[in-house]
């Protein structure tokens, strides 16, 4: 009996309906684990390229210094993204004129759109993946529930089938139900918990983010990086004088 009773015996158990559940849930779980993996990865590899950036970038003292530094480095994070587009913003007004600018609503707007722009771009990909992630953290649950019910449901025939309860009649679709049930919160805790954090690691990204898209356009606009500087939101220095105006503050507005 007890070599009977066994997880392969319970899975020998399992009929059509039951192993499409037990293999959508572990599709599930493979992939939001990949994810996980993936994901915590590269945070981790673009947080430490920022922050190598963004401590390079306040050591630099002039635009037209920055200009240089930009053309010979990779944009290789969101932050030296974004500097690089608001660089070559300000060269392409120079090239181009105040003409061109006016059309398009002036060199602050044109800014502006710029960076709202590299903004939404980097909201964009650091969003890719959590969708599958949240699925799998809040229908595994009810998947798995199904694959129980499923179990219950065989263990009900066979008590039909034969009138009598025994163990060894019903211990096959009620282990099936169990472990149905055991998998789907196997998969659903793990993709809550990495969802969650995700959230809370690209708010907490996008917010210096911003706080970085108000300094450049500072930077940008005034084209110079002197005066004394203190510890901003992006944990760098910046200008202490910087007081956002309502273009800089549309940055902003373009997020919420």
């Amino acid at each position: 009996m007890e070599e009977n009773l066994g997880f392969s015996h319970f899975l020998a158990q399992i009929d059509h309906v039951g192993m499409s559940v037990l293999i959508l849930l572990l599709s599930l779980s493979v992939a939001s684990w990949y994810l996980i993996i993936t994901k915590s990865i590269s945070n981790f590899i673009v947080s430490r390229r920022a922050n190598a950036f963004l401590d390079h970038f306040w050591e630099v003292d002039s635009l037209q210094e920055l200009k240089i530094e930009m053309k010979g480095s990779s944009t290789d994070n969101a932050f030296a993204h974004l500097a690089k587009l608001a660089v070559d913003v300000r060269a392409d007004s120079q090239k181009h004129g105040m003409e061109k600018l006016a059309a398009a609503g002036g060199a602050s707007e044109l800014l502006t759109r710029t960076l709202r722009n590299g903004i939404d771009q980097e909201a964009t990909r650091i969003e890719n993946g959590l969708t599958i992630i949240a699925s799998a953290g809040s229908a595994a649950p009810y998947i798995g529930l199904f694959g129980t019910v499923w179990g219950i449901y065989h263990a009900l025939i066979q008590i039909g089938l034969t009138g009598q309860g025994t163990l060894d009649k019903v211990a096959g679709p009620v282990g099936e139900a169990l472990i149905m049930t055991a998998l789907g919160l196997a998969v659903a805790i793990p993709a809550v918990l990495a969802y969650n954090a995700f959230v809370r690691r690209n708010r907490i990204w996008m917010a210096r983010l911003d706080a970085f898209a108000h300094d450049l356009f500072t930077i940008v606009t005034v084209g110079s990086k002197g005066g004394d500087s203190i510890k901003g939101a992006t944990g760098q220095n910046h200008n202490p004088q910087f007081t956002p105006s309502a273009t800089t503050t549309s940055v902003l507005e373009g997020r919420q």
